[in-house]
This record gives structure tokens, sequence and C-alpha cells, in this order.
């Protein structure tokens, strides 16, 4: 989400010890720096794929969208806009691991810590794989659900909702580790304020501030699902 500060800080921590592949799980974009994340990001080699705010953004329907698409480049439009909706690894000690931004078969619907088992398992029915990392509820979550693979939600870097401030992401190194990086919150939020994101203090301050909890936002996605 164009959180250049709170990525800057998870790279300097994994730089220590770099994995063989970053891959970013959608929104990227739809924040205040967005080419400057994915530039530092293809300088690691990351692999992208897109999520509901790349397809957004790429529409400029909203205010929001409309000032995120201004602010990029016909050639990183362009790029996005070739991003997959999902990708495929296998990860030692875990097997065949999809990555998706929400789920296999969308970038909008929803899966969290409250979502019904039978529910979970019907959205990861056709994934044909051991391990499904997602993420677009922006909040830290593993499930095991009977007869689904593995359900991983890897967190957000730029906008989390886990009650405290930090990066979360998460590393797949024979487990599934979830991780979180601190990094100077008040410092980030004024270089973050700069470029006039449209609503940085309605809702993007209160997220990096780590004002939202992972309940109150796991109930407000809940409340969004299809059928809840």
């Amino acid at each position: 989400h164009g959180n250049l500060p709170a990525l800057e800080a998870v790279l300097r921590e994994i730089d220590a010890d770099p994995p063989d592949v970053i891959v970013v799980g959608g929104d990227v974009l739809w924040g205040p720096f967005q080419a400057e994340c994915v530039e530092l990001l293809a300088s690691r080699g990351a692999r992208f794929l897109a999520g509901n705010c790349e397809r957004e953004v790429l529409s400029g329907e909203s205010e929001a969208d409309t000032w995120c698409r201004a602010q990029l480049s016909s050639a990183l439009l362009d790029e996005v806009e070739r991003w997959p909706a999902t990708i495929r690894l296998d990860v030692l000690g875990l097997g065949r691991v999809l990555f998706c931004h929400a789920t296999p078969r969308s970038d909008e619907a929803i899966l969290t810590r409250l979502t019904p088992d039978e529910a979970v398992a019907a959205a990861l029915a056709d994934a044909a794989a051991d391990v499904v990392v997602c993420g677009h509820t922006h909040v830290q979550l593993e499930r095991l659900v009977r007869g689904a693979p593995r359900l991983v939600n890897a967190g957000s870097v730029g906008m989390p909702c886990e009650g405290r401030p930090g990066a979360f992401w998460t590393l797949l190194d024979g487990d599934v580790k979830r991780r979180s990086t601190r990094y100077p919150i008040e410092p980030a939020l004024a270089r973050l304020r700069a470029p006039g994101f449209p609503g940085f203090e309605d809702r993007f301050a209160a997220q990096v501030r780590g004002d939202v909890t992972a309940e109150s936002a796991s109930e407000h996605f809940e409340s969004r699902r299809d059928g809840a």
C-alpha cells in the first residue's frame, strides 16, 4: 500500500539473510509511495501478483484511485496490467504453495479467522495446493480446515490491522513463520503524509499507528463476506 518506510524496514531485516524469492501478494498500489515500493521490490527480484487495489487503481474510479493512477507512469501501469492473479512455488517442507491476494478464484473474496470452516473449504476447493498464502484482510492468520489446503494470511506490511504498530509479513522456511518488524511510526507518518494521498488521515494513518485491532478488522470484513 505504498508505505515505503514500512517496506524499507522489512527489507533491512531480511537483507541480513536474503530469502530465495520475495512474493508480493497484491495491493502494493493504493497509497502514498506506490512506484517507489514497486521499484525497491523489483530491485530485490520480487515476484508480483495483482490484488483488488491494482485492479481499482487501473480503473481509477474513486478519488483515491484516480490520484494513485495519476502518480504512476504509463510504463508502470502497463507492467501492473501484466501481473498474474496467482503464483505457484514448491517450498521445501511445505510442498505446493499457491500465492493469491484473497482466494485462488477472487481478488476480493473474504476469508478471516471468523469464516465458517465450510466456507473456507469451498473457497479453496480448486487450489490444487498444500498451502494457500493470501492477504487482503490485513490480519495474519493460519487456518487448518479438514479437506482444504493449509490457509495462511501473510499479513500487511503497509496497512496492518493487528492492534499494534509494525510491518507484518510471513517467512516460509520449512514452516510458516509469522514476522513483524518495528519502525519509527511518527516520522514515517510525516513522510507518508507529504505526497497528499486522499483520505490519508481517515484510514491510512490509523492502521499504520496500530489503532485497528485484528478482532475489529475481522468482524468488519466478515460482515462483508458473501453469505455471511
